[in-house]
C-alpha cells in the first residue's frame, strides 16, 4: 500500500483531529461565562488581522472589546483575558496530546534512523561485524536535569497521558470527560517544588517509559544483531541531576541527594518486582516456580516493606535469573526465553540505581570551599604546609595539591558550604556501596577555568580517605574564553601525575563538558557552536596524545539557542578528529515530555541518537571532516557574528531592554523549578549572573528568539557583499555540520514573530534597540533562504513546519494578551500613575501567559 508523505500523515491524523476534538472542547461549559469558549474563536481572528496590519497589541485588544463586548468595564475585561488564557492552555494540551497519538504515523519508527534501519545498513553494507564491535564500546547517555522548563503540574501530565491513549483508541466519550477533567483542573503550581519533587516528577518518565523503552531496545539488538547474547556493555544510559545538582541551588543539600538516591533504587526494584510478577504468572514449572516465588517475595519486602533496607542484592537476583534460564533452556524448550532475557538485559541496565546521579558545583564555591580547608591544613602541625605557598605557580600548586594527605573526615568545619561539600563526597560512597557504583561516580565543576579548578576537587576526595576515588571529575566549560583554553587545561591535567594516575584507574578515560546555553548566552549563536567544535577536536587531540579516551558530555537545552534543534544530524555530522565513542547530553523539561514523553516519541529519539553515532563512526567515517580551508570559512563566519553579538550585547539598552520589555522579571515568579533564577540574590540585574533559561525565554516570549539568530545574518551578508558568496554556498552544500548548524537557525526563525513587537520601534527609549535585533532578523532570513534554495523557512521539514504554524496560531491570543499587559505595565510606569491593583492584575496576566507561550513551543527554553 502507498505511504502518504509525511505532511498529509500530519493533515489527516493531527490537523484535522484538532480542528474536530477542538470544536468538541470549545463548546464545553467550564466557568460562569458561558461564551468564553464563542469568543476566543473571535479574539484569535482579530489578534491575527490586526498584526497584518500592523496594529499594536492594546489596538487589537480595544478594537475586539468595542465589537464584541458591548460597554464592558475594564474588570470584565480582564476577567475575559484570564479565561482566554486557561481555555488555550488547554488547547495547547489538546493539540500535545493528538500529536503524541499520531507520533508513529507520522513518524516512521521503522524508517531511516531506527535499529531495523542500522541492521539492514550494516548487512547490505557488509558490516555486520564492524557494527557489532562498535556497539561493544559505544554508548548513548541522556541526563534528565531539573531545569525549570516544564510548567504542567503533575495532575496535567496525568491528564496528557489518558487523553493520549483515549485519542489513540478514537473512543470520543473518554476524549469528551477528559477534556471535561481538563477544564476543571489547576494549571497553576502554588508553591515552588523542592529539589526531591523534581526528582519524583522525573523519575515517573524512567517508570514508566524509558524502562520500557531501553529494555525493548536492548532485546531487539540482543536478538537481531548480537545473536541471542546478552549485551555487556549498557549501550544506553540514563543520568540524572535533580538532588545532585547543587549549581546555584542552595536547597539541594546532602540531605535531599541520599533521599533522591534511596528513591532511584526503591523505582528500579519496583520495575523489577512487577516483571517478576509478571514471570512467575509463567514460569509455573517444576524447579523454577519457587525460585521465580522467592525472588518475588524479596524484591517486594525490598520495595514496601524495607525502610532502606535490602532483602536481595544484584548478584543473587542475576545469578537466580541466570540459572532459571538454564533450566527452562534445558527441560522447558527455551518457553518464555526472551521474557527472561529481556529482564536480565534490564538488569545488566539498570543495575539497583536506575540512572546515574551526578553531583555538580560551581568552581567559585569549590574556591570558597578549598580556601576554607587551606587554612587550616596550614595551622595543622603534623602535616608540612610551605609558608610560600600562595606565591607558587599554578603548576606547583596543582603539584603539592594533588599530593596532599591528610584525613579531614573527624574535623568540623564551621562554614557551612565546606560542611556540606565535604558531606556530599562522603555520601558518593555511601550511595556507591546502595546502589552500586554507577550509583554516583561523576562530580561536574560548572564554570571550570582552569586545571587547578580540577585539582582541588580531586584533591578534596582524597583529603576524606579516599586514595582511588571511583569517581569521575568532569570540568564543565561554558564561556567562549574557557572553551578556547579548555585543551590546554586538559593538558595541565594530564601531565599532572597524581592526576593522570587517577584517570588510569578510571580506564583512561576523562570526561569533559561542555555547555551550549552558557556558552550562547555568552558569545552569540555562531561562536558557541564552533567554539565547542573546535574545543573538542583540540581536546580530542591532546587526550589522544596522552593515550586517553576522551568522553564528550553536552550539556544542552531545548532550543536551537540552547543546543537543540536537531540533535542526532549534530552528532551524524561529527568527523572522526572528534572523539565520539560516547554520546553524552542533557535533556530537560519540556524536551523530556515531548522528546521521551511517550513510549514512541522516546523509542524514535533514543534511536536516532544511537543511529547518529553509528553513522558517523561506522557508515560514513572521515566522510564529514572538515578540511582547513573549511575551517577557515567557518571561523570567519564565527568571528563575524561574535563580534556582531558582542557590539549588540555592550549595547547601553541590552539589559535594560530585558528588563523593562521582556518577560525576565517574570520568570522567578512561575513556580516551576526549586532553582532561583539568577545565580546572584542582588536586585539589579548582572549579565553574568543571569542563567541562560531565563535568558532566552524572555526573547522566546517575545518571539524574537535573539540567541538562536543574531550575527549570523551579519556574518552570512558579509560574504554576499564581498563576492564571496560560493564560498559559504559551497560549504553548505558540502557540509553536514554546516548545514545542521543554520538549520537549526532557520527554526529559531521559524518560531519569531516581529509583528507582536512591532509597536516598540515607536517608543522613545526603545525603538532604535528593537530595529536593530529585526534588521539582524530579516537578513538572516533573507540570507538562509538564499543559501537553502528555498521560498520558506524549514521548507524541507514540512510536518515540522505545520507543526509550528498551528501551536503559533494556537498561542496568538497569549502573545497578544502578555504584550498587551506589559505595554499597559511599562505605560503606567512612564507616566508615573501607577494604580498598585491594577498593576497587580497586568502583572500576573503577563505571568500566566508564560506558561501557555512555553508549553506550546515545546523547546523554547
Amino acid at each position: 500500500m502507498y505511504t502518504l508523505p509525511k505532511i498529509e500523515r500530519f493533515n489527516q491524523n493531527v490537523l484535522s483531529k484538532y480542528h474536530i476534538y477542538n470544536s468538541v472542547f470549545i463548546t464545553l461549559p467550564f466557568d460562569a461565562i458561558d461564551n468564553t469558549g464563542v469568543l476566543l474563536p473571535l479574539f484569535s481572528e482579530v489578534c491575527e488581522t490586526g498584526f497584518k496590519k500592523n496594529w499594536s497589541p492594546k489596538q487589537i485588544v480595544d478594537f475586539f472589546s468595542e465589537k464584541y463586548l458591548d460597554n464592558a468595564s475594564d474588570e470584565m475585561k480582564i476577567d475575559l483575558m484570564f479565561r482566554f488564557i486557561q481555555y488555550v492552555e488547554r488547547q495547547i494540551v489538546l493539540f500535545d496530546a493528538i500529536e503524541d497519538a499520531a507520533f508513529s504515523v507520522v513518524n516512521n519508527l521503522e524508517g531511516r534512523g531506527s535499529l531495523r534501519d542500522i541492521k539492514e545498513k550494516s548487512e547490505a553494507k557488509d558490516k555486520h561485524e564492524e557494527l557489532i564491535e562498535f556497539l561493544e564500546n559505544f554508548s548513548v547517555r541522556t541526563v534528565l536535569t531539573a531545569h525549570p522548563t516544564q510548567f504542567y503540574p503533575g495532575s496535567v501530565l496525568g491528564i496528557i497521558t489518558d487523553l493520549t491513549e483515549a485519542i489513540r483508541q478514537n473512543d470520543l466519550l473518554q476524549i469528551k470527560q477528559l477534556l471535561a477533567q481538563l477544564g476543571k483542573t489547576p494549571f497553576i503550581k502554588k508553591e515552588k517544588p523542592t529539589p526531591y519533587d523534581e526528582a519524583v516528577s522525573l523519575i515517573w518518565y524512567l517508570e514508566n517509559v524509558f524502562y520500557q523503552t531501553i529494555g525493548e531496545m536492548m532485546q531487539y539488538m540482543q536478538k537481531n544483531i548480537f545473536d541471542g547474547n546478552i549485551i555487556e556493555n549498557p549501550i544506553i544510559n540514563l543520568g540524572f541531576w535533580p538532588g545532585g545538582d547543587r549549581d546555584g541551588n542552595p536547597f539541594v543539600t546532602p540531605e535531599i541527594t541520599e533521599k533522591v538516591a534511596k528513591r532511584l533504587r526503591t523505582s528500579i526494584l519496583k520495575c523489577y518486582y512487577f516483571d517478576v510478577r509478571a514471570l512467575k504468572r509463567k514460569l509455573t514449572f517444576n524447579q523454577v516456580d519457587t525460585i521465580i516465588a522467592t525472588l518475588e517475595y524479596k524484591l517486594y519486602r525490598s520495595v514496601f516493606y524495607s525502610q532502606g533496607e535490602l532483602f536481595i542484592s544484584l548478584d543473587e537476583l542475576n545469578n537466580d535469573l541466570n540459572i532459571i534460564k538454564q533450566i527452562i533452556i534445558n527441560e522447558h524448550q527455551s518457553l518464555y526465553l526472551d521474557e527472561i532475557n529481556m529482564l536480565l538485559q534490564k538488569i545488566n541496565q539498570f543495575g539497583f540505581h536506575f540512572a546515574d546521579l551526578d553531583i555538580r558545583q560551581n568552581s567559585r564555591i569549590h574556591n570558597e570551599v578549598f580556601n576554607d580547608i587551606l587554612d587550616f591544613l596550614k595551622k595543622e602541625k603534623t602535616l608540612y604546609f610551605p609558608n610560600d605557598f600562595d606565591t607558587f605557580s599554578e603548576e606547583n600548586k596543582m603539584d603539592f595539591i594533588s599530593k596532599l594527605q591528610f584525613n579531614l573526615n573527624n574535623h568540623f568545619f564551621e562554614n557551612q558550604i565546606t560542611r556540606s561539600t565535604l558531606d556530599t563526597i562522603k555520601l558518593m560512597r555511601e550511595i556507591q556501596k546502595q546502589n552500586g557504583e554507577r550509583g554516583c561516580n561523576r562530580y561536574i565543576i560548572s564554570n571550570n577555568e582552569s586545571a587547578l579548578n580540577v585539582i582541588e576537587t580531586f584533591a578534596m576526595f582524597r583529603l576524606l580517605d579516599w586514595e582511588s576515588p571511583t569517581v569521575d571529575i568532569v570540568p564543565l566549560f561554558e564561556s567562549v574564553d574557557d572553551l578556547q583554553n579548555a585543551n590546554e587545561i586538559m593538558e595541565q591535567l594530564y601531565e599532572n601525575t597524581a592526576y593522570r594516575n587517577h584517570i588510569k584507574h578510571r580506564k583512561d578515560k576523562q570526561t569533559v563538558m561542555l555547555g551550549f546555553s552558557d556558552g550562547t548566552k555568552d558569545g552569540g549563536y555562531l561562536m558557541a557552536n564552533w567554539s565547542i567544535f573546535k574545543a573538542k577536536e583540540t581536546i580530542t587531540e591532546v587526550s589522544r596524545k596522552h593515550g586517553i579516551k576522551v568522553i564528550f558530555f553536552d550539556g544542552r537545552g531545548g532550543p536551537p539557542a540552547r543546543g537543540g534543534g536537531k540533535t542526532h544530524k549534530f552528532y551524524a555530522s561529527l568527523g572522526s578528529t572528534i572523539e565520539n565513542q560516547e554520546i553524552q547530553v542533557t535533556v530537560q523539561g519540556q524536551t523530556i515530555s515531548s522528546n521521551f514523553g511517550t513510549l514512541d516519541s522516546c523509542r524514535y529519539n533514543l534511536e536516532n541518537l544511537l543511529s547518529a553515532g553509528v553513522a558517523n563512526q561506522v557508515f560514513n567515517k572521515d566522510e564529514n571532516n572538515l578540511s582547513a580551508y573549511d575551517k577557515s570559512i567557518i571561523d570567519e563566519l564565527a568571528n563575524l557574528g561574535y563580534q556582531k553579538y558582542l557590539d549588540f550585547k555592550s549595547h547601553p539598552k541590552f539589559i535594560p531592554y530585558l528588563e523593562q520589555m521582556s518577560t525576565l522579571k517574570y520568570y522567578s515568579k512561575t513556580n516551576i523549578g526549586s532553582r532561583p533564577s539568577k545565580r546572584n540574590a542582588s536586585e539589579q540585574l548582572n549579565f553574568a549572573d543571569l542563567r541562560a533559561i531565563p535568558f532566552v525565554s524572555a526573547w522566546s516570549q517575545m518571539k524574537q528568539n535573539v540567541p538562536g539568530f543574531f550575527g549570523v545574518g551579519t556574518a552570512l551578508k558579509h560574504f554576499e557583499a564581498t563576492n564571496q558568496w560560493e564560498k559559504v554556498q559551497t560549504l553548505y552544500d558540502d557540509s553536514l555540520f554546516f548545514r545542521t548548524l543554520l538549520e537549526n537557525t532557520a527554526m529559531s526563525l521559524a518560531k519569531s514573530f516581529f509583528p507582536l513587537t512591532a509597536y516598540m520601534k515607536e517608543d522613545k527609549e526603545f525603538g532604535e534597540f528593537w530595529q536593530i535585533i529585526y534588521d539582524e532578523f530579516l537578513d538572516t532570513k533573507r540570507l538562509l533562504l538564499k543559501i537553502a534554495g528555498h521560498k520558506e523557512l524549514m521548507e524541507n521539514y514540512p510536518d515540522g513546519k505545520a507543526s509550528i504554524a498551528v501551536r503559533e496560531q494556537i498561542v496568538l491570543p497569549l502573545l497578544a494578551i502578555q504584550q498587551y499587559a506589559s505595554s499597559q505595565i511599562n505605560e503606567m510606569k512612564k507616566h508615573k500613575k501607577i494604580d498598585e491593583k491594577l498593576l497587580n492584575v497586568y502583572e500576573k496576566l503577563v505571568t500566566r501567559s508564560l506558561f501557555g507561550n512555553t508549553n506550546a513551543s515545546r523547546n523554547s527554553a
